[in-house]
């Protein structure tokens, strides 16, 4: 590649490994890429021993998955490397589609103010995946290289996995495993697991050329244009002057043709015009698939990511998703493995997740069908969609170029309670919480920076003079039961309270958004999810929210 040196990764023996073999981990995961690195680095964070296994000893060849959403990135801020990957990537809010050479819509992911994170950054995956290794070797994760799993067996309490390494293959038992082993995974297919759900007739060429173009960082979404005509194109700038394109190919396009440089570059220049340079970097021919797994937990094998779920690229929706997995995952699992909360608790994993990825497959088989329309009927509705559209806003709404990645709003959720009070707004229980501007300790700071990695209570009160002293008598005990949660004072006027973490409500937005008044509480999760909310302070209704949370049978198993 030549914008980016690939690193090697050192590989350790297994020797420590194989003594008594099998020798028995409390957590493995296996799979190195984002999703397998982010379940690994937010295990850290709740403080569990975990050891990560990986076929290779580099990051993954090519740009892949490019286009990081908001929540993703909030998830990466928690995780401890938003900052670096926000840096590094090229950040944009503003989608634009075409019909041939005419704009027909245009969409703004973040349309109102107030949130620390863009809507999307297009960043190369090897730059994520780089940056996530690090994090994960500076907080201790035991990262084994040329490791490959070629057997899972499943236990009645774990399971036993076999390892082939270049100095020999052994065996090792895991209490849990993650498996993250992408949408290939060995894992699934070794146990005879299950995916369903829809492959379809096309294909798409990705090409990455590298350039100096004064283009604005926009996403260019073009229905049958001039220089690739009755197909569609995808157009994406990345770091390093790196874009994106996607050609639409066809079903009967020969996959290993399409990739030649003689095929890529006359399709390149056609789009581009003659006169400007560019080098071809990469390339790759991917298909539609829109399928997952029946269930997402079996036993103590718990599956993330691509080995779990699949959609189509358009949208964003397959690494953002497989950030949000691990989110709702480690923080249960946690408990679990501490015993904190029943096995049961992760039942609400599987749960939570494969209604998320159902809404996933069903916006991204919705883009597919009126990207790559599979009839003349479904064709003549599309292209009346886009005629329309030119002049009727009430057509844009129609026009799917591919419905981009939002969080899943868990409204379902067997953890949430159930609202009691009349709320406004969109931060109902399983909600993950919108963002704001708030001031800590007389600085500029950002509400999701403070929220996470445990359970907190969001007292609202006007002023640190006026907060309930009930909350503020019960904050000590709240804080000190089995399963804390930490009280936090969120006041309309500055000021600090004495033993209380207090945030300024800078500019209002935590009050408009969360439609809150002096007394409202909000009880979070540990992924920032709303778990329950009041419109005043009851230490038993808060103690039965949390038994609820983490799939308690009592509040007083919280308490205790």
């Amino acid at each position: 590649m030549a914008t980016y040196t690939y690193p090697t990764f050192p590989y350790t023996g297994p020797a420590d490994l194989m003594q008594g073999a099998p020798q028995r981990k409390p957590l493995v995961v296996i799979g190195a890429g984002p999703v397998g690195l982010a379940a690994a680095i937010d295990a850290r964070l709740q403080g569990l021993d975990v050891l990560l296994f990986d076929e290779e000893d580099s990051v993954s060849f090519g740009s892949r998955a490019v286009c990081y959403a908001k929540r993703a990135l909030e998830i990466l801020d928690r995780l401890g490397v938003g900052d670096p990957i926000v840096d590094k990537g090229v950040s944009w809010n503003v989608g634009r589609t075409f019909l041939r050479e005419e704009e027909v819509y245009r969409f703004n992911l973040v349309p109102d103010a107030g949130h620390k994170r863009p809507g999307m950054i297009n960043l190369q995956q090897y730059h994520l995946e780089e940056a996530l290794v690090r994090r994960a070797e500076a907080l201790g994760v035991d990262l084994r290289w040329k490791y490959k799993v070629v057997g899972v067996e499943q236990l009645a309490d774990g399971a036993r996995v076999s390892i082939e390494t270049p100095d020999g293959n052994f065996e090792i038992d895991a209490d849990w495993l993650i498996v993250a082993d992408g949408a290939r995974s060995n894992v699934r297919r070794q146990l005879g697991l299950d995916i369903e759900g829809h492959v379809f007739k096309d294909r798409f060429l990705i090409a990455d050329v590298i350039m100096k173009a004064d283009y604005p960082a926009e996403r260019w979404f073009w229905f049958d244009p001039p220089f690739h005509p009755n197909q569609s194109v995808l157009l994406h700038k990345q770091s390093d002057n790196v874009w994106r394109i996607d050609f639409q190919l066809g079903w009967d396009a020969d996959p290993e043709e399409e990739k030649k440089p003689e095929k890529i570059i006359p399709r390149v220049k056609a789009m581009l015009g003659d006169e400007r340079e560019f080098e071809l970097e990469w390339a790759s021919i991917y298909t539609f698939q829109c399928r997952r797994m029946k269930n997402f937990r079996h036993g103590r094998l718990l599956f993330v990511g691509d080995a779990a779920h699949q959609v189509s690229p358009f949208g964003a929706r397959g690494a953002n998703s497989g950030f949000q997995d691990t989110d709702d995952l480690l923080w249960k699992l946690a408990l679990v493995m501490k015993g904190l909360a029943p096995e049961a608790l992760l039942d609400t994993y599987d749960a939570d997740r494969t209604y998320a990825a159902d809404e996933n497959i069903r916006n991204s088989t919705r883009s597919t069908d009126f990207i790559t329309p599979k009839s003349a009927v479904s064709k003549l509705f599309r292209n009346a969609a886009l005629e329309l559209a030119r002049t009727q806003p009430f057509a844009r709404k129609l026009v799917n170029s591919g419905r981009l990645s939002v969080p899943a709003f868990l409204v379902n959720s067997a953890l949430n309670t159930p609202d009691v009070d009349a709320f406004d707004g969109d931060m109902v229980p399983g909600a993950p919480l919108d963002d704001a501007p708030v001031r800590l300790v007389g600085q500029d700071a950002w509400l999701l920076d403070q929220l996470g990695n445990r359970f907190q209570l969001l007292a609202f009160a006007d002023s640190v003079d006026q907060l309930d002293p009930v909350v503020r008598a019960q904050a000590a005990a709240l804080a000190g039961g089995a399963i804390p949660v930490d009280v936090v004072l969120v006041t309309a006027h500055a000021g600090e309270s004495a033993g209380l973490k207090t945030l300024h409500d800078r500019d209002g937005l935590m009050a408009q958004r969360m439609d809150a008044r002096p007394g409202t509480c909000y009880l979070m999760r540990p992924d920032q999810h709303v778990a329950a909310r009041w419109r005043r302070f009851d230490v038993a209704a808060v103690r039965a929210a949390l038994a609820r949370a983490t799939a308690q049978t009592t509040p007083e198993t919280v308490a205790a």
